[in-house]
């Protein structure tokens, strides 16, 4: 008696599962739906992130370019002190003293004069620029007013005298000028029927 070989177990199989046994899977609309959504969500995220980065690219030079440009005020100040030491020990010297002195003097007084013509040219250097509003309006972002006087020759509210100039350092104001400014005219009393005299009309 022979032995019949074992039955294939594929071919007992319906014909309906092998067809679709390598098909993909369909996937539903709500996952699809769902993935655009997530998509778009990352896509904001994305651009919000840009943007940020971008605005603080943007801050982080401009925070560089400022500390480049004003970060030497506070040794500026200290410069401006002896600036003015030279300004005023110049002041002090008269016309007729200069006339008359003599050639270590003048010498001297060039010398200073030099000195603080190389001061102002460094300073300038640094964007730190001297300004004198003489007759100018009053301003009080870049002035200080000391005291009011009364001048004919000066519109009221207007610069009559410069005690000190002022500096900048770029757009900023590093001292404001100490100035005197001209007060306005006092007003006249208003005139009333008893200024009339006694009897009158």
């Amino acid at each position: 008696m022979t032995d019949r070989p074992a039955a294939d177990d594929t071919a007992a199989q319906p014909e309906g599962d092998a067809a679709t046994a390598g098909a993909p899977e369909l996937v539903p609309a709500e996952q699809v739906t769902a993935a655009l959504e997530a998509a778009a969500e990352f896509k904001d995220r994305l651009l919000r992130t840009l943007a940020e980065m971008e605005n603080l690219r943007k801050r982080t030079e401009r925070e560089v370019a400022d500390a480049r440009v004003y970060g030497v005020a506070g040794f500026a100040r200290d410069v401006l002190a002896v600036a003015d030491n030279m300004h005023r020990a110049l002041g002090t010297i008269e016309a007729e003293l200069r006339e008359h002195a003599d050639v270590k003097l003048t010498a001297l007084i060039e010398g200073v004069e030099l000195t603080e013509r190389e001061l102002m040219k460094v300073l300038e250097k640094y964007g730190v620029t001297k300004f004198s509003p003489q007759g100018e309006k009053f301003d009080p972002n870049v002035h200080q007013a000391m005291y009011e006087v009364q001048d004919s020759d000066v519109p009221a509210g207007h610069v009559a005298q410069v005690i000190q100039a002022g500096y900048m350092l770029g757009d900023r104001v590093l001292r404001p000028a100490l100035v005197a400014v001209v007060k306005a005219a006092p007003k006249a009393p208003p005139s009333s029927a008893n200024d009339n005299p006694a009897g009158a009309g």
